[in-house]
């Protein structure tokens, strides 16, 4: 079988930086982040911690009141990003697309929906809950009124494999375009753990850092990082055809080159550089590449102790002597962990890498930690050392599952 080459066409995205993709990667490289400490939650019960929050997202300029009150915020943040690469992708017009792929992510899903419903019954004490309570808390939701708005009448297909979740549907978005089973696709994520009790549950597990760290919280890689922080929002990516891209005169930001999925058979939430080693050589051997010619990783770096110094390793183990010249960095720095959402945000700021040629740093990073030596950390200060070619980018999850997606440039062809 020919395998198919499959663009990037359409960026959308919504973070608590913006929602252009450009602007905000000019803030990324920077090392400019939208981190700040909030009080969460809401009504009677709120949490002070540090998150990434969308404060300036309204879906009702969009879409009107009338439409916004049917859907769970996940699915607001997350149509608000799939309708903009849509649009920038130009993909509306293209006749595939009414046969267009929905290959979405989430971890949470409707948590806010499901929350309230619980606060109705059990603090409100009240007999009856919203109708719309079902169809707003599925999984499936946010891909479904992406289907419903945009009229894309392909699969459309929902990924739940927490911090995976994204990365995962855009390389199953990307696996069935080389194959030649689809044209053309969106895929990417959303994400929107606000309520009290959700973010109760991640501070007991005592890996999220403190709130008096304010914007400096999360500190991927630091000698002194103190744990993650949660962010809200949603990430999109066009994948098409390269072909059917050029026919029809679409942009062509990167080019996804390959991709695997691992799961480390270790613990539900510690993780193993095994499952993590295997994925990216998977990822290299379906791109046909060698190590060596990976320009820059841009890591799953969540700023936890055991998490960053497992995922160093497995780069070491993984790029051998090559690993002192690997650039890497973690964006999370500055949009923080957007969860089921973060591999598709992570895999658009690793397009616009390629595209602007320009990897973006770590933020906070002023003391490398001994653990996470051993490769080339990019903090704020540095200078982009090389041309960016080929690049992967890391997503590694609870309950073991990994994925590895290696990007290059547009004006590349990787026989």
């Amino acid at each position: 079988m020919q395998l198919r080459r499959v663009a990037v066409t359409g960026l959308g995205l919504v973070c608590s930086q913006g929602n252009h993709p450009l602007a905000v990667f000019t803030q990324w490289r920077q090392g400019l982040g939208g981190i700040a400490s909030h009080s969460l939650g809401g009504q009677a019960h709120t949490l002070d911690m540090p998150y990434a929050l969308c404060a300036d997202f309204d879906p009702a300029e969009k879409w009107g009141r009338a439409a916004t009150s049917t859907m769970d915020r996940v699915s607001l943040l997350s149509l608000s990003a799939a309708s903009d690469a849509w649009q920038d992708a130009g993909a509306a017009a293209s006749p595939s697309a009414e046969n267009a792929g929905v290959f979405w992510g989430t971890g949470a899903a409707g948590a806010g929906t499901v929350d309230k419903a619980y606060r109705d019954l059990f603090l409100n004490h009240r007999s009856r809950i919203s109708p719309l309570s079902v169809v707003q808390g599925m999984h499936n939701a946010a891909a479904s009124h992406i289907a419903l708005r945009l009229a894309l009448g392909g699969p459309c297909f929902t990924y739940s494999v927490a911090c995976a979740s994204s990365a995962i549907a855009i390389g199953e978005a990307f696996l069935r375009i080389q194959q030649g089973q689809l044209d053309i696709a969106l895929a990417g994520g959303g994400e929107a753990v606000l309520p009290y009790g959700s973010l109760k549950a991640w501070e007991s597990m005592q890996i999220v850092a403190p709130a008096a760290l304010g914007a400096q919280a999360c500190r991927p890689f630091h000698a002194d990082r103190a744990g993650l922080v949660l962010g809200e929002g949603a990430a999109a990516l066009v994948l098409e055809d390269m072909q059917h891209a050029t026919a029809r005169g679409a942009p062509i930001y990167a080019e996804i080159i390959g991709y695997a999925s691992t799961c480390d058979h270790h613990h539900l939430t510690s993780p193993a550089s095994s499952g993590q080693v295997r994925a990216m050589q998977q990822a290299l051997r379906h791109a046909g590449l060698q190590p060596a010619q990976i320009d820059y990783v841009n890591a799953h770096g969540t700023a936890t102790k055991d998490g960053d110094a497992t995922e160093i390793d497995s780069l070491r183990q993984v790029f051998g002597s090559y690993a002192p010249s690997l650039a890497v960095s973690s964006t999370k720095s500055m949009h923080g962990h957007l969860l089921g959402a973060a591999g598709a945000i992570e895999s658009l700021a690793c397009v616009l890498s390629l595209h602007q040629q320009y990897a973006p740093p770590t933020a906070n990073l002023q003391h490398i930690a001994p653990d996470c030596l051993g490769v080339e950390l990019i903090a704020p200060s540095d200078k982009p050392s090389r041309p960016l070619q080929r690049v992967l980018s890391n997503s590694f999850a609870f309950g073991g599952s990994n994925a590895a997606l290696i990007l290059q440039a547009a004006n590349l062809h990787n026989s």
